[in-house]
């Protein structure tokens, strides 16, 4: 069972972002289930907790474009699929599992056997492979299952255009042990991560990496903590520390019997590989030199960009 919270037609972005704070939203939900390799679960955490001053990003060319054609994208499902479609305009919340809410992208009108609805995608060419044979990203399969979890639906389709290459779609059908799974993760996570307040585990991804380095960039000079329960995390960093560089060494020890194979080809090539070692030119500013020369040109365009070095040591 499920109820409405809110209306979102003509709804002001800041409170629609506000309103996204009172649970788990399904573009939370592959974040959440460690899916998502662009979101980590920290930076869901983060924009629970956070007052919603700093939520708000800006617009890049990939997030208009998708948000502009969603209305193309659920036109060209209705003439694929021989389905009628509408927006909602509403937020739902689970009313077992008040801390789970959807906001979706279409539902499916005209049919009598339950509530079933449709999320809109597009993609780049060069994820042409993620959506290869039927399969669909992981964080996108979350998010649908997440959609029926709320709603009760039998099931949700997924429609997606890969930009100038192939528009599909594509019915995932409701999976009890699936949903379960997935309610279970979340209800761990916000009860005991966003309720607690207490920061998720890293996870190791480069999502996870880009938010602490962004969220703790800065560090006060000069203090001091002691360093308590890392060392057998310490220890096997360096033994995998010692690992990767002899892994590289090999890797690289391979290269280079390739390219003293090739000599000058460009290619080279058989039924398992084609290989290339092609001339490449890059333009790059000398500062050195431009330091010497025009010390007032390069003092004018110089950039400081602050950072933490991040550096281990064994005493």
């Amino acid at each position: 069972m499920y109820k409405i919270m809110a209306k979102t037609k003509n709804m002001p972005k800041q409170e629609w972002l506000m309103l996204r704070k009172n649970g788990i939203g399904g573009s939370d939900a592959g974040a959440v289930c460690g899916f998502n390799p662009y979101v980590s679960p920290i930076e869901v955490y983060d924009s629970k907790m956070c007052d919603g001053t700093n939520e708000e990003v800006p617009d890049n060319e990939a997030m208009r474009e998708g948000r502009d054609l969603e209305d193309y994208v659920a036109k060209r499902f209705m003439e694929a699929s021989g389905l009628k479609v509408r927006r909602s305009n509403a937020m739902y919340a689970s009313i077992e599992y008040p801390f789970m809410i959807a906001d979706v992208d279409r539902l499916v009108t005209g049919r009598n056997d339950g509530i079933i609805g449709l999320e809109c995608k597009t993609a780049s060419p060069y994820s042409v492979e993620k959506w290869k044979d039927g399969n669909i990203p992981a964080h996108y399969i979350m998010q649908c299952y997440h959609y029926m979890a709320v709603l009760g639906a039998k099931s949700w389709y997924i429609a997606v255009m890969i930009y100038g290459r192939e528009f599909k779609y594509i019915e995932l059908k409701r999976d009890e042990d699936i949903i379960q799974s997935l309610i279970r993760v979340e209800e761990n996570f916000w009860n005991n991560h966003v309720m607690k307040k207490i920061m998720p585990e890293p996870d190791g991804s480069k999502a996870a990496d880009s938010f602490i380095n962004n969220h703790f960039s800065e560090s006060k000079e000069g203090f001091s903590i002691p360093l308590i329960g890392f060392d057998e995390k310490l220890q096997k960093r360096e033994e995998l520390s010692d690992l990767i560089s002899q892994l590289d060494t090999e890797k690289k020890k391979i290269e280079q019997e390739i390219k003293a194979y090739m000599n000058e080809a460009e290619y080279a090539e058989n039924e398992n590989f084609l290989v290339s070692w092609k001339n490449s030119i890059s333009n790059r500013i000398d500062t050195k030199r431009l330091k010497a020369e025009m010390p007032d040109v390069y003092e004018r365009f110089l950039n400081p960009v602050r950072s933490r070095r991040f550096l281990i040591k064994a005493v």
